[in-house]
């Protein structure tokens, strides 16, 4: 029979094995995060290491604010410094409420975090349990069913998990013992959402019937996350093969022939490293059918929350969605720096424009004569010749005098805007968003 842990015992081993930085609690107020900060508060070894708390507010429920001040309270007795994070979370961007709240929470607390310093979290051994089966029903490889790692970069900091090991049993049991207030969160017995169904429901049902099941399916993520590091030296190295480290796109064809047990994690740590989303199971099998089929004529766009993924001149080329732009979008431009619909940016780099330019985008059978050029070109041509992607050619920047078409963002200009910028002297500068 194994010994029975001590919460402090547990901490005070987790800071030795991790001397440096600052320590800083993501504090939502709820027993796992409450014996943490609380335990953590009473050993010196924390408090010299500029022990401070984050609760961040999601605004989803009407008591929100009211938790957020009882936090607040909480740190003060405790003579911790507390920061309350506010945050948007869009319940229609697609990606389901509990992943848009983790995306937007995680987002804040990397904005948050200071150089070195080290984010803990309170998420005990059945959480991780829960993390290894929701991704073992999304149908994930070696490195999601490894389960949450126990430390990862996360903004200039670390995020941490020391308790990953220990059980709910022993939180709870803390904050009995000390008779700590916690936040009683409604939406924790709302069982449409999958974590709340699976630590309600499911893991109860596999308990009692296997009572050893956390600690087997525990045990087998170990084994996927010795797997997943076994394999990932290899597909790091097959990423610099396969990325062109000017566009950021990658070979589509030698990504196929990539066996799945690296194509899945390389595609993924890819799509992160630009804070994009990973692909489901479905899209994954999308993507590679349609870098089996690629022709050239057809420019394949595979969307998913968060997340657009273009085939183009045979490679993988990925950025957010934009937003829909209105056709009838229009500008009046005297040089100052110009955001633009979907990103990107036009300035220019003369004195201020004394008549001031029109600058829109296409809307179909936009014609130019280049300066120099005996031929009017349309667009579409022009953008061929030039290699331009066509996500770019969605939101270039066209200027008009009048109605007169004169230039083409920095790329193309007649002979009309040709003059007309070498009078005004300056020059249009496009500054596409990727």
């Amino acid at each position: 029979m194994s010994k029975p842990q001590h919460l402090a015992d547990v901490l005070w081993r987790a800071l030795s094995d991790r001397p440096d930085g600052s320590l800083c609690v993501a504090f939502s107020g709820g027993p796992d995060s409450t014996a943490l900060l609380h335990a953590l508060a009473q050993l010196r070894e924390a408090r010299v290491r500029q022990l401070r708390a984050i609760h961040i507010d999601h605004g989803l429920h009407a008591d929100s604010a009211h938790w957020a001040e009882q936090t607040r309270r909480f740190c003060s007795v405790l003579e911790v410094e507390c920061t309350v994070l506010c945050v948007q979370v869009d319940p229609v961007s697609g990606e389901g409420l509990e992943a848009a709240a983790r995306h937007a929470r995680y987002a804040a607390l990397a904005n948050a975090l200071q150089t070195g310093e080290w984010l803990l979290l309170g998420h005990h051994r059945e959480d991780q349990a829960e993390t290894v089966l929701l991704k073992l029903l999304r149908g994930a490889g070696p490195e999601g069913l490894g389960g949450m790692r126990e430390t990862r970069p996360l903004g200039a900091g670390q995020l941490w998990r020391p308790l990953l090991a220990t059980s709910r049993a022993v939180l709870r049991s803390y904050v009995e013992q000390h008779h700590l207030p916690v936040i009683d969160d409604p939406s924790n017995a709302d069982n449409r959402l999958s974590r709340n169904y699976l630590r309600n429901d499911v893991l109860p049902r596999l308990t009692q019937h296997w009572p050893h099941a956390t600690d087997s399916i525990l045990h087998s993520a170990a084994h996927c996350r010795a797997a997943d590091d076994a394999l990932r030296a290899q597909w790091l190295t097959e990423l610099e093969r396969l990325r062109d480290p000017v566009t950021d796109s990658l070979d589509a064809t030698a990504w196929l022939a990539l066996p799945s047990a690296m194509r899945d994690p390389l595609l993924d740590h890819w799509l992160h490293a630009r804070g994009l989303s990973a692909p489901t199971v479905t899209q994954r099998r999308e993507i590679e059918r349609q870098s089996r089929e690629a022709r050239a004529e057809r420019l394949p766009c595979i969307h998913w929350p968060g997340t657009d993924l273009h085939l183009w001149k045979g490679r993988l080329w990925a950025r957010a969605p934009r937003l829909p732009v209105p056709e009838s979008w229009q500008v009046s431009w005297h040089g100052e720096l110009l955001p633009l619909p979907g990103g990107g940016s036009l300035a220019w780099s003369g004195p201020p424009l004394a008549a001031p330019l029109t600058v829109r985008l296409r809307r179909g059978g936009e014609r130019l004569r280049p300066a120099g050029d005996r031929h009017t070109r349309e667009l579409r041509d022009l953008f061929q010749q030039a290699v331009m992607p066509p996500w770019q050619r969605e939101v270039c920047p066209l200027i008009y005098a009048g109605d007169t078409l004169i230039a083409v963002a920095d790329r193309w200009r007649s002979e009309q805007g040709d003059a007309l910028f070498r009078e005004a002297g300056g020059e249009p500068r496009w500054r596409p968003a990727d």
